[in-house]
């Protein structure tokens, strides 16, 4: 096992009901600005338990963060922050409310005028956030409770990350049956980020981390046991539990702490929704497959233990059981609703050399736990996914 250092703040409260709580953890002279996203949660209840939980607070409200928060929505909720004198930031959605509140909260005070510097510094000059907490509404990113935000620049066509350590939320009120009311594409995409998050901490080589990899395992077979479920019985309050659950720990922290890491999939997909605008779940489904094949050698033994393990495929040769679980792997995804190949979604390749220069542009040309995904190797496996 590698050393780590894991620091994981966020308080979370979970359960039925638990949106209430947030008038005990919040300032009471607080002056709270309200991020949400498309305007779901005026429909299906989740604003007013809120506004319901802050009788008598100061709340400012502002909607309108897309999936894949847009740099050039944010900034415009910055100078309203500085403008009204926000001083606590309270984010009610899913990862990308969460992630554009986290950049939010780090810009309204950095020292430096341009914002977008945040991005490609990965945060680094960061000094201060507002204090900021979240009601989590769609399980997907984990962004409740760990340290991280992407954030997509749509003049540019980038879609960057950064960390730090002063923009993990305060609280993460997690209620099961707010995600009751959620779209089936919602609910499958979310299951396919937690799974693939898990796979990208998980699918490197051996660090006889064996605590993690169990962890990983279970969070695995948790998801493949209740994501067809709660698409059949989408009001199932366990299965709803346990997927929530999973989700935030699927990228918590705690999971990657003392492991090789990859990511390399989601450098791939960044790629395709900041060009094609599709789904980042999508993406990250057209993406894992495909570096599997493309890097199987390497995750060879990793490999083998996730089919061996979570798959139950023993039989047959190492390299057969290796084809089944990525064969697995890909079905799982088609059967939650969500396509695995580039023309699904009736792209044909032909932008695979601007995502390519992108990849360079970025700096992103040594990818993947070994640093070995050069772009040549990207170029194959994007032209695999066709």
């Amino acid at each position: 096992m590698q050393n780590f250092t894991l620091h994981t703040p966020t308080k979370i409260i979970f359960g039925k009901g638990q949106i209430a709580q947030l008038s005990n953890e919040i300032p009471k002279d607080a002056r709270i600005l309200l991020t949400y996203g498309g305007g779901s949660i005026k429909y299906n209840g989740v604003l007013s338990q809120v506004h319901d939980a802050l009788e008598g607070y100061t709340v400012e409200v502002l909607g309108g963060i897309e999936p894949n928060p847009a740099y050039e929505t944010l900034i415009k909720a910055v100078e309203y922050v500085r403008h009204h004198e926000i001083d606590y930031l309270l984010a009610v959605g899913g990862g990308s409310v969460i992630d554009g509140t986290k950049f939010i909260a780090a810009a309204v005070n950095y020292p430096h005028d341009d914002l977008w510097e945040i991005l490609t510094t990965c945060g680094a000059y960061i000094t201060s956030a507002i204090p900021f907490s979240c009601v989590l509404t769609l399980p997907a990113t984990g962004s409740e409770t760990n340290n991280i935000s992407v954030i997509s620049r749509r003049k540019t066509g980038d879609k960057l990350h950064f960390v730090s350590s002063v923009i993990f939320p305060q609280v993460a009120i997690l209620d099961p049956e707010v995600t009751f009311s959620l779209p089936s594409r919602q609910t499958a995409n979310g299951i396919v980020d937690a799974f693939v998050h898990t796979l990208e901490q998980y699918l490197t080589y051996p660090a006889n981390a064996k605590v993690q990899d169990r962890y990983a395992e279970g969070l695995l077979m948790t998801l493949l046991e209740e994501g067809p479920k709660a698409l059949k019985e989408p009001e199932n309050y366990d299965v709803r539990a346990n997927i929530m659950w999973t989700a935030t720990q699927a990228l918590s922290g705690i999971l990657g702490a003392g492991v090789p890491q990859d990511w390399a999939t989601h450098m791939l997909a960044h790629q395709l929704t900041a060009l094609h605008g599709l789904d980042h779940a999508q993406t990250l489904a057209i993406i894992l497959p495909h570096l599997l094949q493309e890097k199987r050698s390497v995750k060879h033994a990793k490999l083998l233990q996730y089919a061996e393990r979570v798959w139950k495929f023993t039989e047959d040769s190492e390299e057969e059981q290796i084809n089944h679980a990525i064969h697995a792997t890909r079905q799982f995804f088609e059967s939650m609703g969500v396509k695995t190949r580039l023309s699904d979604y009736q792209l044909d390749g032909s932008s695979i050399p601007a995502m390519i220069k992108k990849l360079e542009q970025q700096g992103l040309v040594a990818l993947g736990e070994h640093q070995d995904i050069t772009l040549d190797v990207s170029k194959r496996i994007y032209e695999a996914s066709i």
